[in-house]
């Protein structure tokens, strides 16, 4: 009997990866990648193209029985009654609503409204944030959906009086998956069929996910109305319908299923099989600590998100703008590629000879400064060379990382394993120096696409139709360990603040 086969579709920021894997085992089949452009507005056309690219790279999508996608979150795709998108895209490291995030922070802000809210305490901007974490498990900032949906209600109002529809860059790669999205009028447009996942809704700051729903009230508050339609919020692995068949799975009986999909981090957690206790760091364009929950997390400073994962728990995230970037900086700096750069770094010794930087390069989502820039402390006649400066940067990376894992264990987070991932992870500085300055053992998984493999490995868990998702084996690749250099972490928050 012939394997069956599914698909696990990446849509990053960068690019859009398609993995065709063997149904059963996991195993990788085929592969096709094609880029996204760069900026952080960006027009949803051009990751269709990039999807169909990829598929051809990947030999076509004729033989698959299902499929998922695995999406940046927090974009914003604004749709007309037509189904045709209304302005570009404003990605998730577009910060140019990062006053209007404020803003909403201040309206739920006013004095109490209920006697269930007596123990908020505190200034204006302290109770709007206790208050929205409450409600959506995380408090605005400049990269949820909900903020940009703010910005374009005060600076495009012609644009948001046409909005007829609100997704994610994964539910409309999805919906145009199932042969919508090319309309010639409203009647056609199909926009009740857009479909989104918890993972993904818990991440556009008015969705419950605790309770599964909509906050219309906080829609309309920052949108200025919630007459919209919003993505049906699918079950983990409940079936959201079938792909065109110009599109996928032709040669399939029945045609391809299409999975719920889900945001990246969740599907990253889903690839990695991770389970309560685990927290995955990945260094990609972005850096996230996430952990697996049984509960939700509420973080009353509003520093760790807390969002829904891809299997019925939750996924408490902290999340910086300035990821793998940060070493890009390091070499644009210095004049050297990442190897050369790697190499300059471990010249140098623990803690660089003093010097510091705190890596915020695009400002900062963790700590919440989407107006810092990158700063070099510490500097010296004696101390500022090239080892130390390239050394500088990697640690910066890195301890900005640990802010990340020290806010989730925080909140009571049981940390027992830290793995760490993403394109970060291939470079031997960033092997030698993480398990020093995260101050425990790393595990580091075998470099893949995990967020494709999250997304195959849900595809494969509609098509199954079992209670739980296949358990495909995940190699480890090494379990990296040095002794802690508490000093170097305690100096940068010093300096951080």
């Amino acid at each position: 009997m012939q394997a069956r086969l599914v698909a696990g579709v990446d849509t990053s920021t960068q690019s859009t990866k398609i993995r065709i894997t063997d149904a059963q085992t996991g195993a990788l089949v085929r592969f096709g990648q094609a880029p996204h452009p760069t900026g952080t507005s960006v027009d949803p056309e051009s990751w269709w193209q990039a999807f169909l690219e990829a598929s051809k790279q990947a030999g076509g999508l004729d033989d698959i029985s299902a499929l998922a996608v695995g999406g940046q979150q927090h974009g914003m795709v604004l749709l007309d009654d037509c189904g045709r998108t209304v302005r570009k895209a404003l990605l998730w490291n577009d910060t140019r609503s990062a006053s209007d995030a404020e803003r909403l922070v201040g309206m739920l802000g006013a004095p109490q409204r209920s006697p269930d809210e007596e123990d908020l305490s505190g200034e204006p901007l302290l109770r709007g944030r206790q208050r929205w974490v409450r409600a959506v498990g995380s408090s605005p900032v400049a990269s949820l959906t909900i903020t940009k949906l703010a910005w374009v209600a005060a600076n495009e109002p012609d644009r948001a009086a046409r909005v007829a529809a609100i997704c994610l860059p994964h539910d409309w790669l999805s919906w145009r998956i199932a042969g919508h999205g090319t309309a010639e009028n409203a009647a056609s447009a199909h926009l009740d069929q857009l479909f989104t996942d918890r993972s993904d809704a818990s991440g556009t700051g008015y969705f419950d996910a605790a309770h599964n729903t909509y906050r219309r009230d906080l829609l309309a508050m920052a949108f200025g109305r919630s007459d919209v339609t919003l993505p049906r919020v699918l079950q983990p692995h409940e079936t959201a319908g079938i792909a065109d068949p110009s599109i996928a799975g032709r040669d399939v009986p029945g045609g391809c299923l299409i999975a719920p999909g889900g945001g990246d981090n969740a599907m990253a957690a889903l690839g990695l099989n991770m389970e309560l206790g685990d927290v995955s760091i990945s260094l990609g364009t972005s850096g996230v600590a996430a952990a697996v929950s049984p509960d939700p997390v509420y973080d009353m400073t509003a520093s760790v998100t807390g969002f829904a994962d891809c299997t019925g728990h939750w996924l408490p995230l902290a999340c910086t703008i300035n990821g793998s970037r940060i070493v890009d900086a390091g070499r644009a700096a210095l004049g050297l590629d990442y190897e050369e750069l790697s190499r300059l770094a471990l010249e140098a010794p623990s803690g660089a000879s003093g010097i510091t930087l705190t890596p915020y390069f695009d400002g900062e989502r963790t700590p919440n400064r989407p107006e810092a820039t990158a700063t070099l402390h510490g500097m010296t006649l004696a101390n500022t060379t090239r080892p130390n400066i390239a050394r500088a940067f990697f640690e910066g990376m890195l301890c900005s990382q640990r802010d990340c894992l020290e806010l989730v264990r925080r909140l009571g987070v049981d940390v027992r394993r830290v793995l760490l991932i993403g394109g970060g992870a291939r470079n031997a500085a960033v092997r030698e120096m993480a398990p020093a300055i995260l101050g425990s053992d790393v595990l580091l998984p075998a470099t893949d696409e995990y967020v494709a493999i999250g997304a195959a490995r849900q595809a494969a868990w509609v098509l199954s139709g079992d209670d739980s998702a296949p358990r495909w084996p995940i190699t480890m690749q090494d379990t990296l360990r040095q002794p802690p250099t508490p000093e170097v972490y305690e100096r940068y928050v010093g300096y951080r603040g």
